[in-house]
């Protein structure tokens, strides 16, 4: 490589791999860093912040992830419905309860870059609460090259 020109990852010459992350018993918000730059690519030494250079990550057992201290009855998550009086939350305790995957893809949104890149990385991310996902033929093909 020439020392005198710098390097832009172009999307076509990226290859995307599959990964599969346990999240049993780790915590949501160190996990969700560590799947973000996975989904960016700022794990690797072609690190590019304008183009997608990240993997897909499968999660699973994300109804097992924990919260440190008393985020589990402390933290809200809250949205607005569009009508008068329409401010809605729940508890992340509430929110394990009604649906565990949601949790962890707000906590990942929420660590990247608010912009158009966003989206498309975040369509990457792959979240199931159990220990079974459809994707075993993908990660397996990036595992077998």
């Amino acid at each position: 490589m020439d020392m005198n020109k710098s390097f832009f990852l172009r999307s076509e010459k990226h290859t995307p791999e599959w990964r599969v992350i346990d999240a049993q018993g780790q915590v949501v918000g160190r996990l969700a860093t560590q799947i973000a730059d996975i989904l960016r690519g700022k794990n690797t030494a072609q690190y590019t912040p304008h183009a997608d250079g990240g993997d897909y990550v499968v999660v699973i057992n994300a109804s097992k992830v924990v919260f440190t201290g008393n985020k589990l009855q402390d933290k809200k998550y809250e949205w607005y419905t569009g009508y008068m009086g329409g401010l809605k939350s729940l508890t992340a305790q509430e929110m394990m309860k009604r649906n565990p995957e949601d949790v962890l893809i707000k906590a990942v949104k929420g660590m990247l870059p608010k912009n158009k890149l966003a989206d498309a990385i975040i369509k990457k991310l792959k979240v199931y609460a159990g220990s079974e996902h459809p994707h075993q033929a993908q990660v397996t093909k990036a595992v077998a090259e």
